[in-house]
């Protein structure tokens, strides 16, 4: 039996989550919930797995939701929800859902409390990769990938020596604007970004997926969760989102796992490894007539790759300016603030701005966080 807190609980994997617990609960219990505002979600979520807590970011929403729950789960406020969702004693896996940097803090106190992690939260790694990456090795925690890229890279992996990989291969769907004339990309609107074609996620990850932002974020988790340096990355648009992602072996072999876009797939993997259990979902059927397209990505016209693979390989605190940067930028585009082509400017601007330098710790990495995320803002 594994206990689940899962931060993120009313977003896109969450809810997920939730699905693969309803189908399993003999293998698992859930003890902590925690969601930014959504509470009726969170409240339905609440009478149906009985958590010990639940958390509201929202301090509005916890206001709304105090007022009116009369259950025994407990209720906590703010973003002290989410250090004690990660760190509560009953919990044997984290699952961080929640977007953005914020994920960071929490998964390292998860990390010092010994829960194994169900990484769904890519910022973590991408800003502060060296510094989760020791404190798992030091702790002694596995580090399960959720996102369907890396999970099915880890899925590849399995019973490989090292010594036999040559690359990795990630594949991207290209997103909604992937035929767009080149002249016509940076015009695109959020009602444009948010069609995705195969996938169906939250607002921001989505609009990422059209700038290939995704992508390169995903490029910088890979690195710093299977040790492959970047010149051993490498991305292919796969359209039909068929083939998660693969690996190439020194003989130029490769290997590949397959599904249906379907994000149940590797959170039940992540919750049952090493074990695999039924999944109730419409798999893959090979009856079916299958397409599978492979494209090298269009690098001149979504640009936010390339500079992926730049600040991945300065390392340090770039990536994580990178993705404050971006992520305050996507909120701004989102709201009509800045049109889809300002994204990039800005992020490239406050990189330009910042000075790579100073001890990688959580605190200064915390700071260089906020500075990016303020100089973008300026900046807008």
């Amino acid at each position: 039996m594994k206990y689940l807190s899962i931060l993120g609980s009313t977003g896109s994997i969450g809810t997920q989550t939730l699905d693969v617990v309803r189908q399993h609960p003999e293998s698992f219990g859930v003890v902590a919930l925690v969601a930014h505002h959504n509470i009726d979600i969170l409240e339905a979520q609440i009478n149906e797995f009985n958590p010990l807590i639940a958390g509201i970011v929202d301090e509005q929403a916890y206001k709304v939701l105090a007022a009116r729950y009369t259950g025994p789960t407990k209720l906590i406020c703010g973003e002290e929800a989410l250090i004690a969702a990660a760190t509560i004693q009953e919990a044997t896996m984290v699952i961080t859902a929640i977007v953005g940097a914020v994920g960071i803090r929490p998964t390292v106190e998860a990390i010092k409390h010994k829960k194994t992690i169900g990484l769904a939260n890519k910022e973590t790694l991408v800003a502060g990769g060296p510094l989760i990456t020791s404190l798992a090795k030091e702790y002694g925690i596995s580090i399960l990938p959720i996102d369907s890229e890396h999970s099915a890279i880890f899925q590849c992996l399995e019973g490989q020596d090292k010594s036999n990989v040559h690359s990795l291969i990630l594949t991207a769907s290209g997103g909604p604007l992937r035929n767009w004339p080149s002249e016509k990309i940076a015009t695109a609107t959020a009602a444009d970004c948010l069609q995705h074609p195969t996938w169906n996620m939250g607002n921001k990850i989505t609009i990422d997926s059209a700038s290939l932002f995704n992508k390169g974020l995903e490029v910088i988790e890979a690195h710093w969760l299977f040790g492959v340096d970047y010149d051993h990355i490498d991305v292919v648009v796969h359209p039909q989102s068929i083939i998660h992602s693969m690996i190439r072996l020194q003989d130029g072999a490769i290997l590949a796992q397959m599904g249906n876009p379907d994000m149940r797939e590797p959170i039940q993997y992540a919750l049952t490894y090493p074990r695999r259990l039924p999944l109730e979902m419409n798999h893959l059927d090979f009856k079916e007539l299958l397409t599978l397209e492979f494209i090298p990505p269009r690098f001149d016209d979504f640009p936010a790759l390339r500079l992926a693979y730049q600040v991945g390989k300065e390392g340090h605190f770039m990536p994580a300016v990178f993705n404050a940067a971006n992520e305050t930028a996507v909120y701004a585009f989102l709201e009509d603030a800045i049109k889809f082509g300002d994204i990039y400017k800005i992020v490239t601007a406050v990189l330009d701005q910042f000075n790579n330098t100073g001890d990688f710790t959580l605190d200064n990495l915390l700071a260089n966080d906020q500075w990016a995320r303020a100089t973008a803002k300026e900046l807008i």
